[in-house]
């Protein structure tokens, strides 16, 4: 993929979000958590050699924190390997990354503090 191939699909990700996804953008859009920042389905580029880019796509992405915030439904129940890799790539470029499971967004001021903890002081 070229880089405008990717912001396109980063582009279509964010037009058909998931449920979840809308609601704790609802909480994290416009500055609203503590004057971070936060994108939706922003590109993350790793790195590019020659022909080959290597790119992630994270639900939530706060540049200030290098945060990265994923919401996983049911299907990352199935993904939990490949999860891991991509956290610890994400890692060792130094990026925090916080996993949310859909089903804690219940109880939304929780899941904020999660976020805000990852915050630098």
């Amino acid at each position: 993929m070229t880089i405008s191939e990717i912001k396109a699909f980063a582009a279509e990700l964010r037009k058909n979000p998931t449920p979840a996804e809308k609601i704790l953008w609802e909480y994290l859009r416009k500055k609203q958590l503590d004057g971070r920042k936060f994108l939706r389905q922003h590109p993350i580029i790793l790195y590019a050699i020659k022909d080959y880019i290597a790119f992630y796509i994270p639900d939530f992405y706060c540049a200030q924190e290098r945060l990265v915030v994923e919401l996983d439904g049911k299907i990352h129940l199935k993904m939990k390997e490949r999860d891991n890799e991509r956290d610890r790539i994400l890692q060792d470029y130094g990026f925090k990354v916080l996993r949310i499971k859909n089903e804690e967004l219940k109880d939304i001021d929780k899941v904020l503090g999660k976020i805000r903890s990852c915050f630098r002081k």
